[in-house]
């Protein structure tokens, strides 16, 4: 499932609406169906990040607890967004689409049903607020 991510310091986007397959089609299928990783323009990608990042010479902090590692980062479309461990989040434009590509290590991915399982899974829902995870 692919969604729109809203940020912390921007008005919501809509959320897409998805292909629903038809109701008689066989469970298994639809577990397979469900469980395939998003793909295409629409799909939302999320990549932890334990260094810190710095743009022009900057080190990126967050606004909320002023955390200086241990990032998120989220792809959709063209945009990266940056979500702290504390559950701030904000676009970055300085990191370009092809940017978050060099980063992923194609060989340890773990796909999610959606973004927000995404978030509780590797602990950026608020959970570990003001802590590092090494």
């Amino acid at each position: 499932m692919t969604l729109v991510l809203r940020t912390t310091d921007r008005a919501a986007e809509p959320t897409p609406v998805l292909p629903v397959l038809p109701a008689s089609i066989d469970s298994l299928l639809q577990l397979e169906y469900e469980t395939q990783p998003a793909t295409g323009p629409g799909a939302t990608r999320c990549l932890s990040h334990p260094h810190e990042l710095a743009f022009g010479g900057i080190s990126a902090a967050c606004s909320n607890c002023r955390a200086r590692r241990d990032w998120l980062l989220i792809n959709h479309g063209r945009n990266v967004w940056i979500r702290c461990r504390c559950s701030n989040q904000w676009l970055e434009p300085e990191i370009s689409r092809a940017d978050f590509e060099a980063l992923i290590d194609s060989q340890d991915v773990t796909n999610y049903p959606s973004v927000e399982q995404c978030l509780v899974a590797l602990g950026f829902d608020g959970a570990f607020a003001g802590t590092y995870l090494d």
